[in-house]
């Protein structure tokens, strides 16, 4: 069976999910190069929207992530890499993007919502250390 992605805006969102735990470690974007390059080798690549430009996890920390499968959703809208992280997912040092938990939310009058938050991941490296 061939399904057509749709890349709206010229990316698709992408899940990485840790293939032994199951755990969501990031949320991040990718552009029709950064799946092909994924593919081919079989590290994952993404597309930063902030930089502009295509990125392999892990280049400048080293804590690369080793795709196991690339899953496709029902509607071809959004991909989920099931990896094998070396290291810690997150650019802040912590094992998983998702180390906050929510306790508390309070919703502004400009319809946007404060929260108020517990860490309650693990911090696996120093950023500052690693991205000097």
């Amino acid at each position: 069976m061939t399904v057509d992605l749709v890349f709206e805006d010229g990316l698709i969102p992408v899940i990485a999910q840790d293939t032994e735990s199951g755990r969501v470690l990031m949320f991040a974007y990718a552009s029709p190069d950064a799946v092909e390059q994924t593919e081919q080798t079989g590290l994952a690549h993404y597309y930063s929207r902030s930089r502009d430009e295509l990125w392999q996890k892990g280049a400048t920390s080293g804590h690369v992530q080793h795709v196991e499968e690339i899953r496709v959703d029902c509607d071809g809208d959004a991909l989920l890499y099931e990896v094998d992280q070396e290291g810690g997912a997150c650019h802040t040092g912590y094992e998983s993007c998702f180390y906050r938990t929510v306790e508390e939310t309070v919703a502004r009058e400009d319809a946007s919502i404060a929260v108020s938050t517990t860490e309650t991941g693990e911090q696996l490296f120093d950023p500052d250390e690693v991205y000097e």
